[in-house]
């Protein structure tokens, strides 16, 4: 993650710090959160800048810059995740991030659920497979009758063409 070549220090893709050349290696291994420029507000989805201060009328305010307008579908998965409460209390505009985690949180809804109903199909196919074993019936059985008849049609269909 750390990696120098002469006077910059990259600490990972994107960031570059620049080193005084001859500069020690402890100036290095600094935290990389002392490294974060200071004065930038961090903005969080709920709430004022840092988490504290006053609030908007309707309560939560939501300071991440927005920029996209949700579609109808997506209106849904915020409502169905649990990330807005009512359909008015969607903004107009959205961060895209937030439309990404509610899409991912609605994809692992729906594969738990798609989960469950693979199990509830299993204990299905059990109950039917055990009512058939005590009725006598098996696909070797079905098979052997199926192939029974069509060898009896295929007789009945020689004698006619043999008249």
């Amino acid at each position: 993650m750390l990696a120098t070549a002469g006077s910059l220090l990259r600490l990972r893709p994107g960031r570059i710090l620049r080193c005084a050349p001859g500069a020690p290696r402890e100036a290095a291994r600094r935290s990389v959160a002392l490294l974060r420029p200071q004065g930038l507000p961090r903005f969080s989805s709920g709430g004022t800048p840092g988490g504290s201060g006053p609030q908007g009328p309707a309560g939560k305010v939501h300071r991440v810059p927005a920029e996209h307008k949700p579609s109808q579908f997506d209106k849904k998965i915020l409502l169905w995740t649990g990330r807005f409460k009512a359909m008015e209390d969607i903004p107009p505009l959205i961060p895209r991030e937030m439309i990404d985690a509610a899409r991912n949180k609605a994809r692992v809804k729906a594969c738990y659920i798609m989960i469950g109903l693979t199990i509830i199909a299993c204990f299905a196919v059990i109950a039917s497979a055990k009512r058939a074993v005590e009725r006598h019936e098996s696909l070797t059985s079905w098979n052997l009758a199926k192939k029974a008849k069509w060898r009896e049609e295929a007789a009945l269909a020689a004698q006619a063409k043999a008249k």
